[in-house]
């Protein structure tokens, strides 16, 4: 394995104990609020494997939480954060499961409104870094490592070449692509990793064309 700088092995600047149980959960959970967009009134969290067996010692709990608060995983209140949610209103639901997953390190977090819910999967893979492998049931490979476009439409042939054209006319340089789908001819989801940040103009764009339902921007977390 490569490494491009010693943050890769020790991790990022953070708030403890640990890179992987601390740092990783963070993200998952502020990935988790980017994608709902706004302050949740609940939040179940559900951790397995290593997550499941040491999530209190290592602070797994409070790190997904503050990143579900969308603080950063160098924030002191990091620690406090299950406290400052609850004053905030939200409904903090902490559960384990024994049900074995691909990866020891791994959550699954809910967050819903009134109106609203976004269910994610993610797994903390060491050193800070982590990857979403499920968003509302669709199965993905997602870093957040990069500008990250999530593009959700209807399973149509063209789509991926009117939504790779629209990117192109704004000079914008797609690193990475994956679309997947629930069932042939339903609801398809695009990501799509951007070497540089797309403006609101060009996600419009996007919006407009028929057969898109919605379009997401997920910076890098």
């Amino acid at each position: 394995m490569k490494f491009k700088s010693v943050f890769d092995i020790i991790g990022p600047v953070m708030v403890g104990p640990s890179s992987s149980h601390t740092a990783g959960a963070a993200r998952i959970g502020r990935v988790a609020r980017t994608l709902f967009g706004k302050q949740p009134k609940k939040a179940e969290i559900t951790f397995y494997g290593s997550f499941a067996k040491t999530y209190q010692g290592h602070g797994s709990d409070v790190a997904t939480v503050a990143g579900i608060l969308d603080f950063d995983t160098s924030d002191l209140r990091l620690k406090d954060s299950i406290q400052i949610a609850k004053d905030l209103g939200i409904e903090v639901i902490l559960t384990t499961s024994e049900l074995q997953t691909e990866h020891p390190n791994t959550s699954r977090i809910k967050l819903s409104d009134e109106h609203d819910s976004v269910e994610i999967v993610g797994i903390s893979i060491g050193g800070g870094k982590m990857l979403i492998t499920e968003i509302n049931g669709f199965q993905l490979t997602l870093s957040a490592s990069a500008p990250t476009l999530l593009v959700f439409h209807e399973d149509r042939f063209g789509m991926i070449a009117k939504v790779s054209e629209i990117l192109a006319e704004h000079r914008v340089n797609i690193g990475f692509m994956e679309v997947s789908r629930q069932v042939r001819g339903s609801l398809a989801l695009m990501i799509i990793e951007l070497d540089t940040l797309v403006d609101q103009v060009t996600i419009q764009e996007m919006e407009s064309l028929a057969s898109i339902e919605r379009v997401l921007l997920l910076p890098t977390v």
